[in-house]
This record gives C-alpha cells, structure tokens and sequence, in this order.
C-alpha cells in the first residue's frame, strides 16, 4: 500500500475483484500463487487435468506427492494454506464453446494460462463479447509472449494473431520461461484491477530469455477481424 498510487483503495479493489485463471500449469501455478498472495478476492481456476511428473520443473503448485492428483485440487489445498481470506473455487472441466461464456462471466480480468490457441480463441471470443479485459501469455523453450485485451479499446487476440501457430504434440519449456512470462500476467492483472500503471493493451511483450531480449511491439485493431471487427 505504500506504492504511489496504489494505496489502501488499490489492496480494497484487489480484495473486491474476481480474476478467472484457465488452465493450472506452467503460467497457471506461478501466476495463482502471486494473485492469493496479493489478495485478490476472488480466484476461479480452471483445469481439468492431472499433475504429471515431466511437468513439475515448471508448475510450481505442485510437487512429487501431488503426481496423478487433479490440479484443481492440488491448485485449491496450497492455496488456502497461503491465504485463507480469500474465495477459491475450481472449476474441473474442459473449456468449450458451450461452457466457455458461463465461465468467465462476472470476472473482472480473466487470465489465459493455456498452451493452445483453440482454446485461446474461445477466451477471446468470451471477453470481448462480454467486455471483460483478457490477459494473454504463450511460453516455448526459451521464449515467450504476452499481451492485454481490453474489449473495444484494444485490439484482441485474435487480432494480434490471426492466425495460430501449428500446434505440437510436444514442445519444449523451461520452467523459469513459463515464471517470467507469469509474473508479466499477474503485473497485468493487477494493474487493471488497480488501474496503477500502463498496461500491454495495444502491444505484445516478445522476450527471448535466451538472448536477453525484450521488445514491446505496438498492434493494430483489424477492421475485419471476425472477433471484434465490427465492436
């Protein structure tokens, strides 16, 4: 509370806000601990798979006794030991355009934490026709990217990247990878929330944690695009 601008309305806002988190993996673990941590009030997470060893050098939530448990589950025990002042609900079931909407309606930010664009262009479709501001982050390897959308200001997702990268059956990442770019998530929250700070909207943060490279492109709104060309 003691940050310029932020103050006690800023830790008021956090406490009064809901954030939806789909998916509880590598951007999921790190980015669900910063936002309990914060005291966000309210954290819906969604993810219907089970913690798999292979992955534990990135999900952060998890650890070797929770292998063959529902992350959900996992997600929702470390979680209120952590802050127990907050409301934590899990949702368990896959996203779908049937449920997709039910989902996030009355969050105030939902958060893409996935590692496919199928389902990402479903979260997109959701927010900008429901308004509510989405924030977006991709890892592979050594790279990463993230953005904001905020409905009828920004461009959106689909905008962004029309087009989705092919999708592989297995690709490679890096644990600290997935934290940094979940740590650029969680900052993204909580500036919206707070309204403290400039946000990605209208940009894409590209970093190559290789090199030590960080851009910050500006993106354009397509007229024609199919999610929000005519909003």
């Amino acid at each position: 509370m003691l940050i310029e601008g932020f103050g006690q309305e800023g830790q008021e806002r956090l406490a009064g806000a809901r954030v939806t988190a789909v998916g509880l993996g590598g951007l999921g673990s790190p980015l669900a601990i910063y936002l309990a941590a914060a005291g966000v009030g309210r954290l819906t997470l969604c993810d219907y798979k089970e913690v798999d060893a292979p992955d534990l050098n990135r999900q952060v939530l998890h650890w070797e006794g929770d292998v063959g448990r529902a992350k959900a589950d996992s997600a929702l025990e470390k979680l209120r030991a952590l802050n127990p002042r907050i409301r934590i609900e899990v949702i368990k079931d896959p996203v779908s355009r049937e449920n997709v909407r039910g989902l996030v309606e009355g969050s105030d930010v939902v958060v893409d934490c996935l590692d496919n664009f199928d389902t990402r262009y479903l979260l997109n479709e959701a927010c900008v026709g429901l308004g509510i501001p989405l924030v977006h982050a991709a890892v592979e390897g050594l790279r990463g990217q993230a953005t904001t959308v905020v409905p009828g200001k920004s461009p959106c997702l689909r905008c962004v990247i029309p087009v989705a990268p092919q999708r592989k059956a297995v690709f490679p990442i890096i644990g600290f990878t997935a934290g940094f770019l979940a740590m650029v998530e969680a900052a993204e929250t909580v500036k919206l929330i707070t309204g403290v700070g400039e946000t990605l909207a209208g940009k894409l943060l590209v970093a190559d944690l290789g090199d030590n490279s960080y851009q910050v492109l500006e993106t354009r709104k397509n007229p024609d695009c199919p999610t929000c060309g005519s909003r």
